[in-house]
Order: C-alpha cells, then structure tokens, then sequence
C-alpha cells in the first residue's frame, strides 16, 4: 500500500461526516448520501460541488475498504513520523534497508507503507485511479420488486471515450512513455535515508504523454455521454434499497478500475398486498358464520391464483393466519434460495342491511345466546 501525504493533511472521517469509531455500514450509509447530494448530475456547473464530491470519492476509497482502513488509520496515529516525509505533493518513502541499525523501527515502517528493502524503489504515487461510483433511480412496481426482473437502465454519466476506446489520443496514434519517469508518473528525490516522490510534472502523473489528443474527449479518455446499462434486480428487493453494480460506474484513471453503479431502488405500494420482510400481508373478509363455525375460505396470492385456508371455528376478527412458502422467494450465497409466507389477517363483515330470513334468523341467534360478553351486571 502507497501512502500519501494526503492521508495525513484530510481527516478522511472528517470529510465523510462520521466519527472515527465508525462502523462500515454507516461510512457506506454516509458516502451515499454525499454522493447524490453532490453528484454533478445534481449539480450541474458547480464546481464548488464537483471538488467536494471528489474528496468524498476519495475519502470512501480509502474508508470504504476495510484493509486500506486499517492502514490509514495507522498512517494517522504516526502522524509525527509522517511529517518527516513531508516534503513534496506526493507520497513519500523511507528506504528501510538503509535503515540497518534501527531495529524494530525499520520493521514496523517497512510493514507500514509496504516498500522493498535494500535500496528498494517505491511504488508509484498516482497509479491507477478507480472511477467514481454513479448514482441512478429506478422505479418498480410491487410485483417486479417481489419476483426481480432484468431492465435496462438510461443514464447520462462520464464513460469511457467511444472516439479513442479511453487512450485519449487520436485514433491511429497512441501514448508515449513519458521520458522523464519512464512511466511511472512519478519522481523521486533521493536523500538518504528518505527517498521523496512526487508527480511527473512532465506528463502530470499519467506515465504518458499524448501528443495527439483525441478530438472528442480532448485527451482524457472519459466523455460525457448517455448511455444504456442492463442490470439484474433480484427478487425481494425492498423500498429504498440499493444495488450495487460492480464496475458499471464512471472509467478510471490512468488504467484504473471503473467506479460501480449504485441502484436506488423505490418500490410502488400495491392496492391489496402489504409486505414484512419476506412475508406478504393481506386482508381477507370473512363473513359472521364463517367466524363462528369455522371453514374453508379462498385467499388471494400475489401471482393472481388463490389457495384454500382453514379457519377455526369461533375465529376472532383481526386475527392472523400464515400460509407457508407463499411469500417473496429470495437467494442468497449463504441460505439458498428462502421463501417467506402469506400472512393473512381475517376480517368479520357485519351486514348493514339484511332480508327477512336473515334478521329472523340472528334474533333466533340471540334469544338462544346464553353468554353475555361483557359480564354479569354490564
């Protein structure tokens, strides 16, 4: 791992909003909501935004992977040895095998910012840079929610150049290796027991240099274009939940990975069936002699067919009933495929209106009702 002279000069926490004791979940839970509020989708022609949601990719790259975490917060806790290298833009190493004598120092710095030893060079300080994540919404009706769907999402977003395939230079031309770092997109500045990096100021960390820029991206490999994304939403996706689409995001730099693409999934309610979990709600009426002498009733299921239930006699209104595996089927890596189940809440249906025979036969009901409900004296 590189380390950079950014890592000590920004408080990563600091920009993403959260303390340092963070959980994962609630750093991802922050990034994203950074992310939309200051997208340049969001923001068009604000580059006030547009550097803040850089330093917010930036600072997630780093917090959002949990080894380079844990590196970065050791990077910080020695910030007063890190200040020793603090001499250029760029990253900075110590040459431990010049460091012979120094003992566990030369251990603990070497397993530190991960440097060869014996005079070793250091690794790049710009390299590959990864594309920044994207954000797009996408509507769902209830029942495509529940049982998942293939679509194709439209969205207008940074890509790579569709003129020059990403080189940034003409088509029928190509990159040069930059004569000054050779490619690396570095320099360095030996000074004995520290060797200093910084950028190329020749090629501008690239490790190229395109003398030929291609005309429609003007040299940087991305446009900015719309474009179609065919994505897989599995089945059981909920209201407010997000899918992640691996390197389906923005290109990245300097040949590095492609940021992802963050699905905001909004769910439509349905006009009978309600959801818990897995489980699907519904509300099913029952008639007064149903409830008492108990039966078989038709419950409706989410795709359009009906099952039969039993109730018990004397069966209350309000009352919960579960049919089971004909809830919302989900798979995972670790369960399988799981089926949850139809809870069905029975309702008693007072008549408002009743024939002859009816009301002759309920005032035969109630000169045989023996029980009184609400107790002697009420």
């Amino acid at each position: 791992m590189t380390a950079q002279r950014e890592w000590f000069e920004k408080d990563y926490y600091q920009v993403l909003g959260v303390q340092a004791d963070a959980s994962q979940k609630d750093i991802t839970k922050a990034y994203r909501k950074l992310a939309r509020e200051l997208h340049p989708d969001q923001n068009p022609g604000d580059e006030a935004a547009e550097e803040r949601f850089k330093d917010v990719s930036a600072a997630y790259d780093v917090l959002g992977d949990e080894e380079k975490r844990q590196e970065y917060d050791e990077v910080r806790r020695l910030g007063p040895i890190g200040d020793m290298g603090s001499g250029g833009p760029g990253g900075f190493t110590f040459n431990v095998g010049d460091m012979a004598g120094a003992g566990d120092i030369g251990d603990l710095l070497g397993q530190m910012f991960g440097r060869q030893r014996a005079g070793g060079r250091a690794g790049s300080g710009v390299g590959p840079q990864r594309g920044h994540d994207v954000t797009a919404q996408l509507n769902l009706d209830f029942e495509d929610a529940a049982t998942g769907l293939t679509t194709t999402l439209y969205l207008t977003s940074d890509a790579q150049c569709s003129t020059c395939s990403g080189s940034g230079a003409r088509p029928g031309t190509s990159p040069t290796v930059c004569g000054v770092c050779g490619g690396r997109g570095i320099v360095d500045d030996n000074q004995g027991l520290f060797s200093f990096s910084s950028p190329c100021r020749n090629c501008q960390g690239r490790g190229s240099i395109i003398t030929d820029a291609c005309s429609t991206c003007r040299g940087s490999g991305v446009e900015r274009r719309p474009r179609e994304v065919k994505a897989r939403i599995p089945a059981g996706v909920s209201d407010g939940q997000t899918i992640r689409l691996a390197g389906r995001g923005a290109p990245g730099r300097n040949g590095g990975p492609a940021g992802d693409l963050l699905v905001e999934i909004t769910v439509a309610p349905h006009a009978r069936f309600g959801r818990s979990g897995n489980n699907l709600t519904v509300t099913v009426p029952i008639t007064y002699p149903e409830a008492v002498l108990g039966g078989d009733i038709e419950v409706p299921t989410l795709d359009g067919q009906t099952v039969t239930l039993r109730i018990k006699a004397g069966t209350a209104s309000g009352s919960r009933h579960r049919v089971r595996g004909k809830g919302i089927t989900t798979t995972s890596k670790r369960r399988g495929e799981v089926a949850g189940d139809l809870i069905v809440t029975v309702d008693v249906v007072v008549p408002t209106e009743l024939t002859d025979q009816e009301r002759a036969a309920v005032e035969q009901l109630a000169a045989a009702t023996t029980v009184n409900p609400r107790g002697q004296g009420s």
